[in-house]
């Protein structure tokens, strides 16, 4: 494998450069003096940012991009054999890595790296780390799978000590990894475009725990089904925590047997919970979170857990989980429009919908409507029930059609397959079309203290935007 040191600048094109992963790995290496290059299919506000610090992007890919002298292209995995870049870099016999590979390469060049894994919340919790190492002058590098508005970026290029990076299971690109400390935040089943079954996926987290060496660490989700499973023949310590989903399954099990579990939690109107970390080797601590639900407690957990392997300073953590209010599109206020209050979440998956609503729940006044656009055919049809009964928790759904995403073929399924599955369970559901028609129904129904969230991968959020300037 073509290795990259960052004492040692090179040439190097990025094939779909202004992904938020691949832009951030392109302004790490510039900063660190290397000469980039690439190319997307349309410009973007990541891509404006990445020509500012003086990358050269093509817009379309084509082969005449490809020129003399790279050294090496990195290659996402949307990247088909028929792209006419890949065919012309094969040509050029240029040596290639994935997205994945060059993360991994990138992670031998500093001395603490911590990845961030899970199927859920990886953006949220590794924010909150990176928030903890900042608040406590560490110098993170960072890789964020979001915009993170502390540092205005989904990058920030600090020292060679930590860095921070989301470690993403899909096409297992995690395995090409050289993590110190790895967290796994949960394992359900996604992707199935690529993985077989709930068994292949845990495999995959079984094999990603094990890149760990000896003096390293991994904190996991204590609730994760049989997670023994997952850190047998690890030879570094393990560390549990309890990543609670609800009130109701804390009275059942307060500890879950976890090294770290909470107590005491409170809300605030907004969501907003305090609660006390106790740990089996560490006096309690009381903590505040500026980010809605629950779910987020379990991260902060996660984080609170990293952050003690670091030896991070109490109240350097305390501050920094009070300061972090969120990354962009994770439960983000976006504003109101005639009394209507515009929330939007990248919430994609069954999980992650169930996790939004409930935070929803008690801090609505009106009506609750949820603007969802399902991502890939293959994750809607797998998921069609479960979908069903998640988006159910809102009051009333609205459905945009299916973001295809790097998906050609609909499986003959669509969203007035997933209308009708809600409308089964009694929930009032409605598809249009095009975004111009749900605004306008949007428009009509929305009332006064109402909530609407848009929800979904794709560019769902669109709509709140432009609902916003009416």
């Amino acid at each position: 494998m073509f290795q990259i040191n960052l004492k040692q600048p090179i040439s190097i094109y990025f094939v779909g450069i202004g992904g938020v992963s691949m832009s951030g790995l392109a302004e790490i290496l510039a900063d660190a003096g290397f000469r980039v290059s690439g190319s997307d299919r349309a410009k973007s506000d990541l891509c404006t940012r990445l020509e500012k610090k003086g990358i050269q992007i093509y817009y379309g890919q084509k082969a005449e991009n490809i020129k003399d002298g790279i050294d090496c292209a990195v290659l996402t995995a949307a990247i088909r054999p028929d792209n006419p870049e890949f065919i012309a870099i094969q040509e050029k016999g240029i040596p290639t890595l994935t997205r994945g590979q060059l993360l991994g390469e990138l992670m031998r060049n500093y001395d603490m790296p911590i990845a961030v894994s899970g199927t859920h919340g990886k953006t949220t919790t590794t924010s909150m780390i990176s928030e903890i190492l900042l608040e406590s002058e560490k110098n993170p590098t960072l890789s964020i799978g979001g915009i993170y508005p502390r540092i205005h970026s989904n990058t920030l290029v600090g020292g060679k000590e930590y860095f921070v990076l989301e470690a993403c299971e899909y096409t297992n690109s995690f395995l090409s990894f050289f993590p110190k400390i790895s967290v796994i935040l949960n394992v359900e089943e996604d992707h199935l475009d690529f993985f077989k079954d709930i068994h292949d996926i845990r495999n995959s987290f079984h094999q990603f725990a094990k890149l760990l060496p000896t003096d390293g660490a991994l904190v996991i989700n204590a609730t994760i089904e049989n997670y023994g499973e997952l850190t047998k023949d690890l030879t570094c310590p393990v560390v549990t925590y309890y990543g609670c989903h609800s009130l109701e399954e804390l009275a059942l099990d307060p500890t879950f047997g976890a090294d770290y579990y909470p107590k005491d939690i409170t809300f605030d109107k907004n969501g907003f919970a305090t609660f006390t970390a106790c740990c089996r080797n560490k006096a309690d601590r009381r903590f505040t979170l500026s980010v809605p639900g629950i779910h987020n407690v379990g991260n902060a957990l996660a984080a609170i857990a990293t952050a003690d392997l670091l030896g991070v300073d109490d109240e350097a953590i305390a501050r920094a989980l009070k300061s972090y209010g969120g990354t962009e599109r994770r439960f983000e206020h976006k504003g109101s429009f005639h009394g209507v209050t515009v929330i939007d979440d990248y919430a994609h998956h069954p999980t992650e919908i169930k996790a939004t609503l409930t935070t929803a729940q008690p801090i609505k006044t009106g009506t609750l409507w949820c603007v969802f656009q399902p991502h890939t055919y293959s994750r809607t049809k797998s998921f069609l029930t479960e979908f069903a009964q998640a988006l159910s928790l809102a009051d009333k759904v609205v459905l945009a059609d299916i973001y295809a995403a790097r998906e050609t073929d609909n499986l003959g399924i669509s969203s007035e397959t997933l209308q009708r599955e809600i409308q089964k369970l009694g929930t009032d559901c409605y598809y249009f079309p095009s975004f111009e028609k749900i605004e306008k129904f949007l428009l009509e129904n929305c009332t006064k203290d109402d909530t609407l969230i848009t929800m979904g991968a794709g560019d769902v959020y669109k709509i709140g935007e432009s609902l916003l300037k009416k």
